[in-house]
């Protein structure tokens, strides 16, 4: 028996014994499901309905699949093929947020890449080589508590910055869940919601992300070589560029000019940043004064200025994955199933339990997304398979580094963990 085959034989035994406890999303009967199986020539098996939850477990216990997702979309006929054919009838508001898809410090210390054409290795996050530049870049991207902490606290920016205030979504239309990996999924099922266009949704996307705003539409202007800014009475993003800005001011010079000079953020530069350090008591009297709107820091300019606020944008707006939220017939994952790169559970969580809620080290066992914890502390031995295995740190515990050909003995979990992301093989 390969890996693959045993960690089938573990996924048909979760769903079997856990039949009755899958949850049954809402309009069950028209959702498409897709499937993706652990024979690799098989890439995903899709276009299928189920009438009741029944026949989804069956399904779920006789293949036991390595990943399980339904639509966000409402068909009349989800199984048929020809995509024109399903009788759609509308989709959820889906956004996803995946720390895959942005930067985060904590990337600098687990995730490794390599570059196919010259063969340079390093860590963090990049798009091309920096000696070559070729684009053909392997990536071994890892989780840790930080990370999966910034992912949830843009999930609760998203609904409480956003969703609640601006769109005025009431909570029971919310669904949460871990994706079981690297990130959140939310889902509204709103009758407002699912008629929207793929434009529309965009639209959507657009202003939760803060993409494409124009600070000269808000207000920003440079007249008789004076800039003036935008007031807190406006609504909008510009109210909350304003607050964002007052916030920010009111922090301790350490923390500002940390801020400003970040090259993943501001990145202002030594000069600009301690002239704004000067100012900063004077503009935060300006930007506090409703009848007042210029805006003079020495050296600032218009372009310095589009600038600084395209930082201030980039802390209020929510990173999310665009193309999941325009997709009007994206499949996410199942509530209830097990993710394939992790063997951890996507887990379905209340508004009220996210901030507590830690995947890695869940201490309420009805929100523990890792399963295959044994209660009887079994081992399993293996062996590494990539160059370099970051330090895994699960339930309080720390397992690895690792390197290349290293034969180590780690609890069943750490063991269907390090399997699932396929760096290691069982001996």
């Amino acid at each position: 028996m390969n890996d693959n085959q045993y960690l089938n034989r573990l996924f048909k035994d979760y769903y079997s014994k856990n039949r009755n406890n899958l949850p049954v999303i809402e309009l069950f009967d028209q959702r498409e499901f897709g499937f993706i199986p652990w024979d690799k020539e098989i890439k995903m098996i899709r276009h299928i309905g189920f009438r009741k939850i029944n026949d989804l477990v069956k399904y779920l216990t006789d293949s036991g699949p390595r990943h399980v997702y339904s639509s966000g979309t409402l068909y009349s006929q989800p199984e048929i093929p020809d995509m024109g054919g399903k009788g759609y009838r509308g989709c959820d508001l889906i956004i996803d947020i995946d720390v895959d898809h942005f930067y985060t410090p904590c990337k600098e210390d687990h995730d490794y890449w390599q570059c196919r054409e010259c063969g340079k290795t390093g860590r963090g996050m990049v798009k091309k080589c920096p000696k070559c530049k070729a684009f053909k870049i392997k990536t071994l991207a890892w989780i840790c508590d930080e990370c999966l902490n910034v992912a949830k606290e843009e999930i609760i920016k998203l609904v409480n910055n956003f969703l609640i205030p601006d769109f005025g979504i009431e909570v029971n239309k919310f669904k949460v869940a871990f994706s079981g990996h690297r990130g959140y999924h939310l889902k509204i099922g709103s009758e407002k919601m699912r008629p929207l266009t793929s434009g529309e949704r965009r639209e959507i996307a657009d202003y939760v992300s803060g993409e494409n705003i124009s600070f000269d539409i808000l207000g920003l202007k440079e007249r008789g070589g004076n800039i003036f800014g935008f007031s807190k009475i406006n609504i909008g993003w510009a109210q909350k560029i304003v607050s964002k800005i007052e916030e920010i001011l009111s922090k301790p010079d350490i923390y500002i000019k940390q801020l400003l000079l970040d090259k993943n953020k501001f990145n202002l530069g030594k000069n600009l940043t301690e002239s704004f350090l000067k100012s900063k008591d004077k503009f935060l009297s300006i930007i506090k004064d409703e009848n007042r709107n210029s805006w003079a820091i020495e050296g600032f300019g218009i372009n310095t200025w589009n600038t600084f606020l395209t930082g201030i944008v980039h802390e209020i707006g929510v990173e999310i994955d665009t193309p999941v939220t325009i997709d009007i017939h994206r499949l996410i994952r199942y509530p209830g199933s097990l993710h394939g790169k992790t063997g951890f559970k996507v887990q379905e969580i209340l508004l009220n339990e996210l901030t507590d809620f830690n995947p890695l080290d869940e201490a309420e066992e009805k929100l523990d997304p890792i399963i295959f914890e044994s209660k009887v502390k079994t081992t399993q031995k293996l062996e590494i398979l990539e160059q370099k295995v970051p330090m895994t740190q699960i339930k309080g515990e720390k397992y690895g580094p690792y390197s290349k050909g290293e034969i180590i003995e780690v609890p069943h979990h750490i063991a269907i963990f390090l399997l699932c992301k396929e760096v290691a093989k069982s001996i």
